[in-house]
């Protein structure tokens, strides 16, 4: 039986919206990235949100769009790093749906992410930011289906659907 709700979590430029969209389009679902929504909603940026609400206020953010989400039906979510790392939004996203996380190693995330712009986190830097990767893993790790992140999202995306029983 296909889930009505597919989330997919891992750490920042892992392929959860690239990954999510080739996914969704296969299963002829909708597909919705909770940052662009908050962005959307909040009419600015993530890195506005932060500096000027702070992360704690993201954080609520995050919680309250996935909220809406857990509801919706035939849908596939690219949840925020952050969003998937949190214990809470963890358990509230596998009761509702399959999480899938998508797992990259710290050269990947490096090759893919140096030059992202509007990442707040990445201004803490390289030292910051591998423990927290290592941080969150604990969390990612409560998913349903582990899949390797650096492979191209097409190969990705068929891999969760024969971890699906689907072809």
């Amino acid at each position: 039986m296909i889930p009505h709700r597919i989330f997919l979590v891992g750490f920042m430029c892992s392929g959860k919206s690239t990954v999510g969209k080739v996914l969704a389009q296969k299963l002829s679902y909708s597909f919705v990235d909770l940052d662009e929504e908050i962005e959307k909603r909040e009419g600015k940026s993530i890195e506005e949100i932060f500096s000027n609400h702070g992360e704690e206020h993201f954080r609520r953010l995050e919680f309250e769009v996935l909220e809406e989400f857990l509801k919706k039906e035939r849908v596939v979510v690219s949840t925020g790093g952050g969003l998937g790392a949190n214990k809470e939004a963890m358990e509230r996203m596998r009761y509702s749906g399959l999480v899938i996380w998508l797992e990259i190693d710290f050269e990947t995330f490096l090759e893919r992410c140096s030059s992202s712009e509007g990442r707040p986190l990445l201004k803490k830097g390289l030292d910051y930011i591998k423990e927290l990767m290592e941080k969150r893993k604990k969390v990612y790790s409560m998913a349903h289906i582990r899949v390797d992140g650096k492979e191209r999202a097409e190969d990705i995306a068929d891999r969760i659907l024969e971890s699906m029983g689907l072809p």
